[in-house]
């Protein structure tokens, strides 16, 4: 459907530039198809640009395929910029482009692809999974079918939220935490991701604060589930939720790696597998979109494994169901630990941002 849609539009400007000149094709292709064109004003706010680019990129190909010898001699818009977010009208507007190397960039980012690794059991076992003792998960699972066979890409939504982000465990902090207050806590954290994924990213995002487990975080995650349900129902848009944590270790235990020049605290993605190895499946919490929970953690994984090694340690499976029942594309994060800074966890949310985004489009 998207590509008879770009086939059509790059057609129809084509047709119009012919006939009526490049002003007029560009024009009937802003008032024709306004989510994918924008004023120079609007140029400047990120998310728009970003939620069009893909499909400028696309339907700038499309026309050039089939126009460039056309184009060359029949220049006659000027040009103010590198990057705008109206579809480019001329040949020497491409070569810009190639010679600052955004074009390659863009071109990258349309065309990610899911890195190719060994999908034996016992690799992933040995390489991508630890499996609490207190659980169990067989080969029938952990497979490519099972894994690699689900497409986790979503659509953005115009209006509602797309994503939603929230903290069972809002009291966890760093090491240079001053007190329990969002900004020195992984809801600070869960701020930055939530600025990446809005404004570089162009995704809507919903940031809930609530907290769960003050004096009681025995009971945190029956303490959070009416309200994140709630949540959930009041926007249907949402179509990822995550719940980002951090995790607990010995105090000589230092989850950090360097990437990019910059510290960082080394995430982990956490699944429930709503059974123990001494009871088998718990019937009192079922999880019809375990699979796809499955799914979705280990394609983040290795995306995370592909552009930012070291980041991601091994994504951990337990017993119990942890309130990821809610949604078919739900993720639970554990960003570092008590013994890494707020900086460190701050700038994990970079590369967990762009992962994000590489899988989710």
């Amino acid at each position: 459907m998207k590509k008879k849609m770009i086939v059509l539009i790059a057609f129809i400007y084509i047709a119009s530039m012919l006939f009526c000149g490049d002003g007029v094709g560009k024009k009937l292709v802003e008032e024709k198809f306004p989510h994918l064109t924008y004023s120079d004003k609007e140029c400047d706010d990120s998310k728009k640009r970003r939620s069009c680019v893909l499909w400028r990129m696309r339907i700038q190909q499309e026309v050039f395929s089939h126009t460039r010898s056309l184009l060359r001699w029949k220049m006659k818009m000027q040009v103010s910029g590198i990057i705008c977010c109206r579809i480019p009208t001329s040949w020497h507007l491409l070569m810009k482009l190639k010679k600052k190397g955004e074009l390659a960039e863009l071109e990258e980012q349309q065309n990610v692809k899911m890195p190719q690794v060994d999908m034996s059991f016992d690799n992933l076992v040995k390489n991508y999974y630890q499996v609490d003792k207190t659980t169990y998960i067989g080969a029938d699972e952990l497979c490519e079918e099972f894994l690699l066979g689900r497409d986790m890409s979503i659509e953005k939504s115009g209006d509602g939220p797309d994503i939603l982000i929230y903290h069972t465990h809002s009291q966890e902090g760093y090491s240079d935490s001053l007190d329990t207050s969002e900004t020195e806590t992984v809801v600070g954290v869960g701020d930055r991701l939530e600025s990446l994924l809005r404004e570089k990213y162009g995704y809507n995002v919903l940031h809930h604060k609530g907290q769960y487990d003050v004096n009681d975080r025995d009971h945190a995650y029956s303490n959070s589930l009416p309200e994140i349900t709630e949540i959930i129902e009041k926007n249907p848009s949402i179509k990822v939720v995550i719940d980002l944590h951090r995790d607990g270790v010995a105090e000589t235990t230092r989850l950090a790696a360097t990437i990019d020049g910059k510290p960082m605290a080394q995430i982990m993605f956490f699944n429930g597998l709503c059974r123990t190895a001494a009871r088998g499946p718990i019937n009192s919490l079922p999880n019809e979109y375990l699979g796809d929970n499955l799914a979705f953690s280990f394609q983040l994984q290795l995306m995370a494994n592909e552009y930012y090694p070291g980041l991601a340690r091994r994504i951990y499976l337990k017993g119990y169901r942890y309130n990821m029942h809610l949604c078919p594309k739900s993720l639970l994060v554990e960003v570092g630990a008590q013994t890494n800074t707020k900086e460190e966890a701050y700038n994990a949310m970079e590369p967990l941002a762009d992962i994000l985004d590489k899988v989710l489009k």
